[in-house]
């Protein structure tokens, strides 16, 4: 890999090629660090423009590994790969539940970060009533934070998820966290921007933070 850019290079495809083969057997080995270094090789290849759907399934069988330093290169990877059409992103429901429910605000996290970018119709049906939880219930603020931004993301996938959810997502602005609440803010002014009329009711609240509320952002985001 360290080569792909050597001068030495005369025929790059060759070259890629060549990386790819390697890059395959090391994908069959048994040992985790090996494949999760043989996955970020991958990463690389798509970051200068190389095809790697072909290792969709690889990918989630880097996101499983048990030690996070690997599991974070398999859900790194389905971030750059994975999209609507992606026959194996089935797979990934009861993987993010079970991330979702652990007890490491990172794992947590990591898990939010990667279902933003991957998310569809059937992962946000799924996965919405464990988001919502996590956004009310949930002790780190980091985690209700992240957990509230995503609902934007979920509601774009899945818009009957936000009748399910609103009541929740509303009582977030009343949260003593102010990373908490500017994350409110910020779904439910993304959301008034494509129907105002349906956020109407929530004037009131809103007005009150741009009265009391001391972040700049939030100040900037409600007005």
């Amino acid at each position: 890999m360290e080569g792909l850019r050597s001068p030495g290079v005369t025929n790059t495809a060759v070259y890629v090629s060549q990386c790819v083969d390697e890059i395959k057997q090391e994908l069959k080995s048994t040992n985790d660090k090996t494949k999760a270094q043989a996955l970020s090789k991958l990463v690389y290849l798509k970051l200068v423009g190389i095809d790697i759907r072909w290792a969709s399934f690889n990918i989630i069988e880097v996101m499983s590994m048990p030690q996070f330093r690997y599991k974070r290169v398999g859900y790194l990877a389905a971030e750059q790969v994975f999209d609507k059409n992606t026959d194996v992103i089935l797979l990934c429901s009861n993987l993010l539940k079970k991330q979702l429910g652990s007890k490491d605000p990172y794992e947590v996290g990591l898990a939010l970060s990667c279902l933003s970018n991957i998310v569809t119709p059937d992962l946000a049906r799924d996965l919405l009533q464990d988001i919502t939880k996590l956004m009310s219930n949930n002790r780190i603020p980091y985690v209700r934070q992240k957990a509230t931004l995503i609902m934007y993301k979920l509601f774009l996938a899945y818009p009957e998820g936000l009748r399910l959810s609103f009541e929740e997502l509303t009582k977030r602005l009343t949260e003593k966290n102010t990373g908490v609440r500017g994350a409110a803010v910020n779904v439910i002014c993304e959301l008034s921007a494509k129907n105002p009329r349906n956020y109407l009711a929530l004037a009131p609240q809103l007005f009150d933070l741009l009265i009391n509320a001391t972040n700049n952002w939030m100040l900037i985001k409600v007005m």
